[in-house]
């Protein structure tokens, strides 16, 4: 299968905050809020929606294809994704633009705040699925509101099954925004605050997400994810990490997991139990680019978990 990954292609600057969040929010001051939270660590790490996801289909075999902008500090990163069996023919570097940067600080309960600097990725309108050639599945992960637009348009227009994962971006997108990318979508992935996010804005629950697109995804952290389909759900468990390192591209990772059961043509129900386990790999380490296994070693873990897997 022919799998093209779009999304945000970023550097991570990962800080880890020993305290929680919560506690530094004054109940009635919640209108002017000026915090600056002291960290014990940070680590700069390759990153970005469309690499994690794409790392992940590679380690489980795919081939797939990376298609976004970049900036001049991109060429390391670029070698590296070679390396990794990942197809970054479709990367425009974009001159005198550094690449996307995203800012994330952990608190102690794993809950995040993050900002993210644009860069490079503000030009990914440019870049078009026509250049692709064919393409039998793609992915419009978090990316320029605008390119994720544009992206479903064309993918509604030359014919190409997509999965809508608005992301991180339904706080920016708009309720057209979002409405044009679920439309004609094969599959829409989002967490359960997305979700909300999405119903507040566009006025679709779940019914009415489902009569826009086949499958509607939502994942809920520990407590695994729920997939519907018109008439009928799926609920997969989490699997239990060996310990939590860190919750960045922990759902980029569920999705490449995901798409790789999509791609053996895999039940429902498969296809979630292997983005579970694949979502809990990433967790286990620092960014969602630094895990590894092999196809062996994750065909044993997930047997351990959800029995004999047959692809």
């Amino acid at each position: 299968m022919k799998t093209v990954v779009t999304g945000s292609i970023a550097y991570d600057y990962l800080m880890s905050f020993p305290g929680k969040f919560t506690e530094q929010l004054v109940e009635g001051h919640l209108q002017r809020v000026s915090l600056s939270f002291l960290v014990d660590t940070m680590d700069k790490r390759r990153g970005g929606c469309a690499p994690n996801i794409a790392y992940t289909l590679a380690l489980l075999g795919e081939k797939p294809m990376l298609m976004g902008t970049a900036g001049q500090d991109f060429e390391e990163y670029r070698r590296w994704l070679d390396a990794a069996s990942i197809d970054t023919s479709l990367v425009e570097i974009v001159p005198n633009k550094f690449t996307a940067s995203f800012f994330c600080s952990t608190d102690e309960d794993n809950n995040q705040i993050a900002s993210f600097y644009t860069g490079a990725m503000a030009h990914a309108a440019e870049l078009s699925f026509r250049s692709a050639g064919t393409v039998d599945l793609a992915i419009i992960s978090p990316n320029d509101p605008t390119a994720m637009v544009q992206y479903a348009e064309e993918c509604r227009t030359l014919g190409i099954r997509f999965i809508f994962d608005p992301g991180q971006q339904c706080a920016r997108m708009t309720g057209e925004e979002l409405a044009a990318g679920l439309s004609g979508a094969f599959i829409v992935i989002v967490n359960d605050y997305e979700l909300e996010l999405l119903r507040q804005k566009t006025g679709k629950g779940e019914a009415e997400i489902l009569a826009e697109c086949e499958i509607l995804v939502v994942t809920k952290g520990e407590n695994g994810c729920t997939i519907m389909r018109k008439g009928s759900s799926v609920d997969v468990p989490a699997v239990t990490p060996h310990h939590i390192a860190d919750p960045t591209g922990v759902g980029d990772a569920f999705r490449g997991g995901f798409m790789k059961g999509l791609a053996a043509g895999a039940p429902d129900v498969v296809c979630g139990q292997l983005g579970s386990l694949a979502a809990t790999y990433a967790l286990e380490h620092l960014g969602g680019t630094s895990h590894n296994y092999t196809w062996k070693e994750f065909v044993k873990r997930y047997e351990m978990h959800f029995g004999t897997l047959t692809l």
